[in-house]
């Protein structure tokens, strides 16, 4: 049985882990830069995302998605493209019959170790002491960080970890 964790943002991911707490695949979530008339736009490719997890279905034992919400201080247009792939992922896992858990950030960040005002790399260096084989760089070593990968990776181990045993 499997563990799938997902971070639902344009930068996030969805991360498989086994019953051990073995990595067993991670794929950052499938997005395209289209042009706009004014600059550049990402958006989800909804089909890629359907095929992350139809290959999954069969084994999963349970599917932890992070609980977004609307922050103050946040831009509208990235709390509504936020909100836009968290409902997406919803809807996929409803139509493919995965069972679900949504997860508050603060609850699982909380439970593995990860205090309350950290940045976004706290999650990197959490999840690449329990992943060492994980990569959070984009591009094999380029130098933008891969945090969605780090927070998909803690979501399903913070599963494992709560749901084993039962």
């Amino acid at each position: 049985m499997i563990y799938v964790g997902i971070d639902p943002g344009l930068s996030g991911a969805v991360a498989v882990i086994d019953h051990k707490g073995n990595m067993v695949a991670l794929d950052d979530t499938p997005t395209l830069t289209v042009k706009k008339a004014k600059g550049h736009k990402r958006v989800y490719v909804e089909s890629q995302m359907v095929s992350i997890l139809e290959r999954l279905s069969k084994n999963v034992r349970l599917v932890g998605i992070e609980n977004v919400h609307a922050m103050p201080g946040q831009g509208v247009t990235s709390m509504f493209s936020m909100g836009s792939g968290f409902g997406l992922w919803l809807g996929i896992l409803a139509a493919l019959r995965m069972p679900y858990e949504k997860i508050e950030p603060a609850k699982w960040k909380r439970e593995m170790g990860i205090t309350s005002g950290s940045d976004k790399s706290a999650s990197i260096v959490c999840a690449s002491h329990l992943f060492p084989t994980a990569s959070f760089r984009k591009d094999r070593g380029r130098v933008d960080t891969m945090d969605g990968r780090a927070d998909a990776l803690l979501l399903a181990e913070w599963l494992r970890r709560k749901f084993a045993s039962l």
